[in-house]
């Protein structure tokens, strides 16, 4: 089976925006937290934990048990997301007689512990897991702890006693985003080496201070360490949790507060504190421009293909682009599914096979089991016939679905009785299987108009520019719509991928906040604008933002 890439993105983004809906209109409540641990509980809902909305007291589910209980919005939006209930019940928060409360309460369907006073979840989620084992059951415990709350003694307790009965039917996140309800948590009680200096908003990035897995293992734990935030590594410390016998394991989630928005991230105000009513049209614009930088591997040196992917996993890249050539739909050929598979095992990064060949309903099987994670096809080469059976195929292997079309092809009619099941769209902006060609500066115009179409329709996905994209046009591509951003020679044709990585990033973040700027003013005006500037406290963003501002002239 493959990740379900797309599918858990789409609902991590609805779970995220129904946060900033729920705490609004409470007007309280904990939306930087809910935020660290967003990714985690995407893939935990949408890829490994069993339940049933419609029974939520099933015997044989596994469980989800929030230690850290103030962030209940996070877990209220994600069982409204997965069917508990009418995600409009979200904006009940907080208020008298609502089943959604400032923590959660066994009144709400789905919940499984009554998160109050911290430190308690995890002894809670041993003793769920012995009788478990008493009772013969083979569901999973998965508990979600914080580093804040890790300053209580029975955290430590509870460690050593799961290590002592060897617990293996539960797997703990700990979400260690460095931030607790008075600061950083490395001011406060250490978990990790002792901060000396002043620019506490870097410390999570410096891994030679990462000591807290040594802590767990020390107390007899499974210890896996990952970015909390990339859904492939999430997932794959689950599964890997899962496997391990005769411990008990913890997955340690380096994560962000507030991730998603920018002023609340690594802020330590946004602990506790709703968005107002005003900014929530212009945060969920930012929660729908989130973006995608994935490397071309072909535009490196093809007799060492190894190579470029371990450069684009250095590069940080969001997910690998192979373009799949088969030098009849293109007059170039590269590689097939034999490859990819060759490929695979050399990292968990998403796997985008953009199959440029003819008849591609007769080999999707190969690229599945080869180890895609998404699939995209060529409408020029498939009927509604054909893109029907390669959309069964790949919904069915959780394998993301994906459609491109030629620069002087439009979006055929048959493609819009898909396009709920859709995850991708690319839009060429080259003639595919020529190489060295400039970006065709009318597809600027094409994307707009196609995404503008697209979302009519309710279109979920990401729309792609595949084809020229270089740091000179990224800026104006986002403004188009697009939020994946294919780069050949432009990222892999360079010497450091990470540092032009980076850069690619910068030039969509300005645009992006550009484009936030200017919702303020529609809403709102020059105080708007300026309220929201405001909001941006950590490091230098606030200044930057200024800076578009008097450009645009909205100040």
């Amino acid at each position: 089976m493959g990740l379900n890439y797309y599918q858990i993105k789409r609902k991590i983004l609805k779970a995220r925006k129904l946060v900033i809906q729920a705490t609004a209109a409470a007007g309280s409540g904990h939306p930087g937290g809910s935020f660290s641990m967003a990714e985690i509980m995407g893939c935990l809902f949408y890829k490994y934990l069993r339940y049933d909305p419609e029974n939520p007291g099933w015997e044989d589910r596994d469980k989800l048990i929030l230690s850290k209980g103030h962030a209940s919005p996070g877990l209220f939006s994600n069982l409204a997301v997965a069917g508990y209930f009418d995600p409009e019940y979200v904006k009940t928060l907080r208020k008298f007689g609502s089943k959604l409360q400032g923590h959660p309460d066994l009144k709400c369907p789905g919940v499984e512990f009554c998160g109050g006073s911290l430190g308690i979840g995890l002894s809670y989620s041993i003793g769920n897991a012995l009788a478990a084992r008493i009772d013969g059951k083979d569901h999973r415990i998965y508990t979600i702890i914080g580093d804040g709350e890790s300053d209580e003694g029975q955290v430590w307790e509870a460690a050593m006693t799961a290590a002592k009965y060897k617990i293996d039917n539960m797997t703990v996140f700990l979400d260690r985003n460095f931030i607790q309800q008075d600061s950083y948590t490395e001011k406060i009680m250490p978990l990790d080496e002792e901060l000396l200096g002043d620019d506490l908003s870097e410390m999570w990035k410096d891994a030679s201070r990462w000591k807290t897995g040594d802590k767990w293992r020390s107390f007899g734990w499974n210890v896996i360490e990952i970015d909390g935030h990339r859904i492939e590594q999430i997932s794959d410390a689950i599964r890997r949790a899962n496997q391990t016998k005769g411990l008990p394991s913890i997955i340690i989630a380096r994560t962000i507060k507030g991730k998603g928005v920018e002023h609340m991230e690594d802020n330590p105000q946004w602990h506790g504190k709703a968005p107002k009513p005003e900014m929530v049209p212009i945060i969920e614009d930012e929660l729908e421009a989130q973006f995608m930088i994935a490397p071309s591997i072909i535009a490196g040196d093809m007799s060492n293909l190894e190579k470029e992917v371990k450069r684009c996993v250095d590069g940080r890249a969001d997910y690998i682009h192979l373009d799949v050539m088969d030098g009849q739909f293109v007059p170039n050929k590269t590689f097939d599914h034999t490859k990819i598979k060759e490929l695979r095992p050399l990292t968990l990064i998403p796997f985008d096979a953009h199959l440029m060949i003819d008849e591609p309903v007769k080999h999707v099987h190969d690229y599945v089991d080869a180890g895609s994670d998404i699939i995209t096809v060529h409408a020029e080469v498939c009927d509604e016939s054909s893109f029907g059976e390669i959309c069964d195929v790949l919904h069915s292997n959780e394998v993301g679905i994906g459609l491109a079309i030629n620069p002087d092809t439009e979006l055929p009619q048959w493609c819009y009785k898909f396009v709920e099941l859709l995850d991708q769209v690319i839009i060429m902006s080259v003639v595919p299987g020529k190489s060295g060609q400039k970006f065709i500066e009318s597809t600027h115009e094409k994307t707009r108009r196609v995404t503008k179409d697209l979302r009519e329709h309710k279109f979920e996905g990401y729309v792609e520019s595949d084809g020229g994209v270089n740091l000179e046009n990224i800026g104006a591509c986002f403004e188009d719509g697009a939020r994946a951003f294919v780069g050949g020679s432009a990222i892999i044709g360079q010497n450091d991928v990470r540092m032009i990585i980076k850069e690619f990033r910068n030039q969509v973040l300005e645009s992006r906040r550009r484009l936030l700027i200017k919702k303020a003013h529609d809403l709102g005006g020059t105080e708007l604008v300026n309220s929201w500037i405001d909001l941006h406290v950590v490091g230098e963003k606030k200044d930057k933002l200024v800076q578009i501002a008097k450009e645009l002239g909205f100040q």
